[in-house]
């Protein structure tokens, strides 16, 4: 290598690495960083002028591969080390910010109508845009590991495609990266989130980045917040986050920068991203190069996470103050409703043929607990209040004196038998169906009709005994005479 830039140097410093010999590289390559590159540039051109003139093709692409790994290790280096230096002493980062200064901040939500929510956060060239999905509980992911949790009612998809740092590589499954990201951006949001009875829905979020250069777990995160907000979903406090960086010195020397690029991550000490709300820290996440970290950088690390954090959310909030009052038209109504858990067979039947019937008439999506507990999803009202009154009709309990509107369903010769509930019948006595002597049933109701009865009595056996005679009496008594 030092062959190649024409350096002289001392017999024992040929065998490289070699601290003083790369040292002296360092010096001779940034003395003049332009005119180097430019000499390099030249002669890996020339190489490939060589070898379609005919020359030794292989050993001139050789040679030019291994110029091309010399300049590019070379310029790498005293890139960090001038980034370094320059942030450290005089306070520059490389986009020309402060220390503590954030990049520029775009927000909006609702961009996409059909969407239950969505939210477009943008910080320099970090752009994401996270959609929220509403459903009902039978939506929740199921888990299958030695944990004693078994599903998980709000979900946080993160995905990082290679357009986003301008690559074209092939779309994978999610890297350990972007499982560990999602995550993050997860837990972050998991304090503020309302409890099932308050909100008995699942919440699933996709993070799409769209473009990237450093911190789109944070961009994740404030963007999922704007997606529950633009959701209707009463989060607590809305959450922000930001990264932070670190460039030290072995002699105590240290800067923390806030908001790190990709460049500042790579060439910087640390990655200690904060996410929170104003009053506190929903999650934590650090990765460090060093050794260790003393608690100075601690306190200043979270000193401008604070800073950095609250002036996020002032720009979220001038967007979206709180969450919406109101739904999307497009994402479902849960209503829940309580009855008995021994009806809840009624509303199951056999072999779930009556809950499969109420789900498709209603166009409604309905999951029962054990507990007796009936949720009820659907987009429209109406289709609720018809599935809610169905399912009241099969879970009503016969109550005696009360009045019924049943149907005849059978004739015997010494009484008729009424559905006055779906699934539950009583007997009408010959004597029972007229205030009037009554020769033959028939003479009276036939199959199918609908006729008002009062339940006089409920047996032992739990026979129900009915009487339209009774039924007859309460009308007429509330004829005006």
């Amino acid at each position: 290598m030092s062959n190649f830039f024409g350096i002289e140097l001392a017999q024992a410093h040929r065998a490289l690495p070699d601290a003083e010999a790369t040292a002296n590289l360092l010096i001779w390559f940034g003395n003049d960083l332009p005119g180097r590159i430019n000499a390099l540039r030249e002669g890996i051109a020339n190489a490939i002028r060589a070898t379609r003139s005919g020359g030794d093709s292989k050993a001139i692409q050789e040679a030019a591969r291994r110029d091309a790994r010399v300049s590019k290790g070379l310029f790498n280096l005293v890139h960090k080390k001038t980034a370094r230096k320059v942030a450290l002493e005089d306070g520059i980062r490389m986009d020309g910010r402060g220390l503590t200064e954030l990049r520029q901040i775009s927000v909006d939500v609702g961009l996409l109508p059909r969407a239950h929510g969505s939210g477009l956060f943008t910080r320099g060239e970090t752009q994401v845009l996270t959609i929220a999905t509403l459903g009902a509980s039978s939506d929740v992911q199921r888990i299958d590991t030695i944990s004693p949790k078994t599903e998980k009612r709000y979900i946080h998809h993160y995905n990082f495609p290679p357009y986003s740092t301008g690559e074209n590589k092939p779309m994978r499954g999610p890297s350990r990266r972007d499982i560990g990201h999602g995550n993050l951006a997860e837990r972050a949001l998991i304090p503020v989130l309302p409890t099932n009875e308050d909100f008995p829905y699942v919440i699933r979020l996709v993070s799409e980045c769209l473009s990237s250069n450093g911190s789109t777990s944070m961009a994740s995160t404030c963007g999922s917040t704007l997606a529950l907000m633009d959701a209707g979903v009463p989060i607590s406090a809305p959450v922000a986050g930001a990264a932070m960086g670190l460039i030290s010195e072995p002699d105590g020397r240290f800067v923390v920068l806030t908001d790190i690029l990709g460049k500042e991550d790579a060439v910087g000490d640390m990655d200690f991203k904060v996410t929170g709300t104003r009053d506190g820290i929903t999650a934590l996440q650090m990765d460090i190069k060093v050794k260790g970290i003393n608690e100075a950088i601690i306190r200043d690390g979270l000193k401008q996470a604070l800073a950095a954090r609250l002036e996020i959310l002032d720009k979220m909030t001038e967007v979206l103050p709180q969450a919406r009052e109101s739904m999307s038209d497009f994402a479902p109504r849960i209503i829940t409703i309580k009855i008995n858990p021994e009806k809840i067979r009624e509303i199951i039947g056999k072999g779930g043929s009556m809950i499969r019937k109420i789900q498709e008439e209603t166009q409604t999506e309905i999951n029962v607990e054990d507990d007796g507990t009936v949720e009820i999803a659907a987009v429209s009202g109406e289709n609720s209040r018809k599935a809610i009154q169905w399912i009241e009709s099969l879970t009503r309990e016969v109550e005696v004196g009360a009045l019924y509107l049943g149907k005849v369903t059978r004739i015997m010769g010494f009484g008729a038998f009424v559905e006055i509930l779906p699934g539950k019948e009583g007997l009408v006595r010959i004597g029972e169906l007229a205030d009037y002597h009554v020769p033959s049933v028939e003479d009276v109701v036939s199959v199918g009709d609908e006729v008002m009865v009062v339940v006089v009595e409920i047996d032992r056996q739990g026979r129900v005994n009915l009487s339209r005679k009774a039924a007859m009496q309460r009308h007429l008594a509330k004829e005006p005479v």
